[in-house]
């Protein structure tokens, strides 16, 4: 297991620990939920973001079908749920325990922004030690003093001070996010195009320009005074920043030729 370094920013590390980083030594707990769709979009949000860990203390709700019909797929979560009674029992082997709310409590905890502490979180799993255990507690009262009293360190989202509650699904998605994104979903390249092409080179611009201007003059842009240099100043400009390649360039190359053609054709059609 590769050790990571604590810190503020994302670690970096191989994707395949980094991988089995969040899937074999964080643990997501949910304390007392009442509702499946909360479990279910819970579980969902664990498979979107490489977390597989689940641990369940007194749910009201568990129904596997119902929870796959809304989180399809799920078995890959669902099959590997742990029970418990107590949220102790669920905890005891963390090697540190997260605590997650929205209300600022007077007590003094260690306050944390998720993506400010996920980098020394993922350190501590890393160690191999135990488990990290993120801790939500149910949907109307959250955690009650006395669990987070059990927590090493409280998450808190920051949110609009008027609308400052979560749903609990929603919550538990940001907080695997920012796992996610401290861990492997941080290194994954955006999507590129299936071909690239270089950059237009000052030539095919100005072909590009000049097809531009014939087809405006051949649907009578100009007409009623316009000035064709200001529109075709404004049109390069429009182009330029677009920063099109050559395969764009092209492209529109053709659609102008092809207008013209066809306007052509059926002005002689018309005669």
């Amino acid at each position: 297991m590769v050790l990571l370094r604590a810190c503020n920013r994302p670690p970096t590390f191989p994707a395949m620990d980094a991988r089995e980083l969040l899937s074999e030594h964080v643990v997501v707990v949910l304390v007392e939920t009442q509702d499946r769709v909360n479990i279910a979009g819970t579980i969902r949000a664990m498979m979107n973001t490489g977390l597989r860990r689940l641990r369940l203390v007194k749910p009201a709700e568990w129904d596997e079908y119902r929870i796959e019909g809304i989180a399809h797929g799920s078995e890959i979560v669902r099959d590997r749920a742990e029970f418990f009674d107590t949220m102790e029992d669920a905890v005891q082997d963390a090697v540190v325990v997260v605590g997650t709310t929205a209300r600022r409590r007077a007590m003094r905890h260690v306050w944390e922004h998720p993506r400010e502490a996920v980098g020394e979180i993922l350190a501590m799993a890393a160690e191999g030690h135990g488990p990290v255990a993120v801790v939500f507690g149910r949907e109307d009262t959250g955690l009650t003093n006395e669990q987070l009293d059990r927590c090493d360190r409280i998450w808190t989202v920051p949110t609009d001070p008027e609308r400052p509650s979560l749903n609990l699904a929603q919550a538990a998605l940001l907080a695997c996010y920012e796992l996610w994104l401290a861990g492997p979903g941080g290194e994954k390249p955006l999507p590129r195009p299936r071909r690239d092409a270089p950059a237009a080179n000052s030539a095919q611009l100005v072909d590009l320009f000049h097809d531009i201007d014939r087809q405006l003059q051949a649907i009578d842009f100009y007409r009623g005074g316009k000035n064709p240099e200001a529109v075709l100043r404004t049109i390069r400009a429009i182009i330029r920043r677009a920063g099109v390649d050559e395969r764009e360039a092209n492209l529109m190359r053709a659609i102008a030729a092809r207008s013209r053609r066809t306007i052509e054709r059926l002005r002689a059609e018309e005669s």
